[in-house]
């Protein structure tokens, strides 16, 4: 008895030990302008990580447009405002999704993120808190464009992705983003997607669109994260409210998330471990929000 007690005990310190070494990979998924695929790139992408062997959790963080539910054909009893108004914990407001994909869901609830009281903000904190140590990566899927409750979300992260389509106006817009974004935080670390571009060479010419002119007037090189074919089978998929990568694997469109998760997963993320991860996350949202 007293050796399956001890046995016990040196499991708990173990799982205690990995998640305090674990350092979560935090990042927000966003765009210049909505209607880019924004929302579908993150549940996708979030569902090849999690098919690759990564434990995820995906929140929408969409202010007013929250989605990721609907996508998944799922309706959350709980959601972001639970939270907030100190309703629910954080595990309450946790769903599970297909694939074991973890998900938090938006509701209205991040319209009052910044009107917070002292006592709600220093719940939200202590709760998401708790999220250290538990996932290998939190996507945040913002919402677009540049309200300054976005941008401030944006700048929090460790690595921020910026999903555009080859068309001029989004291409401006996410410019535009990016310029704002770094004028709050020059060590953010951005990554370009190209949605339904028509082939390869139609994405590439995209994104050195907008490396030409951010080399040129902000100084910094977008690394290319990966391009996602054009397909039909995503509406289709968005009208049977599965991903696309579940209703149609050998698509285009989810061959190119995969291979997009797969060379994430093989470049390991930069940067100071100690800005990194939740804890550093929290530390800079709270700092840029007062």
């Amino acid at each position: 008895m007293n050796d399956q007690a001890e046995a016990l005990r040196h499991m708990v310190r173990s799982r205690e030990l990995q998640k305090e070494g674990k350092i979560t990979r935090v990042i927000t998924v966003t765009s210049g302008k909505g209607g880019v695929g924004k929302s579908n790139f993150s549940l996708n992408f979030s569902l090849a990580l999690q098919k690759l062997g990564l434990k995820v959790l995906i929140f929408d963080a969409d202010i007013g447009m929250a989605n990721i539910d609907v996508l998944m054909g799922i309706s959350a009893p709980y959601n972001l405002y639970h939270l907030l108004k100190q309703q629910k914990t954080i595990w309450d407001i946790i769903q599970s999704g297909p694939g074991g994909l973890h998900f938090i869901a938006g509701g209205s609830g991040f319209k009052d993120l910044l009107d917070l009281s002292a006592a709600e903000l220093d719940y939200f904190e202590e709760q998401i808190g708790k999220l250290h140590g538990e996932y290998d990566v939190i996507i945040f899927d913002t919402g677009a464009g540049l309200s300054k409750e976005t941008v401030k979300f944006i700048a929090a992260a460790q690595e921020t992705f910026v999903v555009t389509t080859p068309e001029p106006t989004s291409i401006t817009d996410a410019y535009a983003l990016i310029k704002m974004v770094k004028a709050m935080d020059h060590d953010i670390n951005f990554k370009l997607v190209v949605n339904r571009a028509m082939d390869q060479k139609e994405g590439k010419a995209a994104a050195d669109k907008i490396n030409m002119v951010a080399e040129r007037f902000l100084d910094i090189k977008l690394p290319m994260l990966g391009i996602v074919l054009d397909d039909p089978n995503v509406t289709k998929a968005v009208k049977k409210q599965v991903p696309f990568s579940i209703a149609y694997p050998g698509s285009d469109a989810a061959k190119s998330i995969m291979d997009i998760a797969s060379r994430f997963m093989a470049v390991p993320e930069t940067g100071n471990s100690a800005n990194n991860g939740v804890k550093g996350f929290l530390h800079k949202m709270f700092r840029l929000m007062k």
